[in-house]
């Protein structure tokens, strides 16, 4: 089976031992412009949970693993759903920028 991986440029996704590590494991890696926006929803989740957990403020590791738990529990579905739908027309956004910034 073939798989093609998928990354943005991130300095630590660039580093020579990141990338022999993909060329030892033969994966294909689709290539990706530099400094493009994120399309992928889960990074806006993760903003999302970010936010909620500062709001609580945890005090120690095993806290914060309690909290981010009890927030990801409460992230709305219709906010999933809204992120998926908005798919397309963030793409043809990126699109029209040439992968420049876009309002997304």
């Amino acid at each position: 089976m073939s798989f093609t991986f998928q990354q943005e440029n991130d300095l630590k996704h660039t580093a020579k031992t990141t990338q022999e590590c993909l060329r030892d494991k033969s994966l294909i890696v689709l290539e990706w412009a530099n400094q493009s926006p994120d399309l992928n929803p889960i990074e806006h989740l993760w903003r999302d949970l970010k936010i909620a957990v500062q709001r609580r403020s945890p005090s120690n590791l095993t806290e914060l693993e309690r909290i981010c738990r009890e927030e990801w529990e409460k992230l709305p579905k219709y906010r999933c759903a809204k992120l998926v739908a908005s798919y397309p027309r963030r793409l043809k956004a990126v699109i029209a920028a040439k992968g420049a910034s876009t309002k997304y």
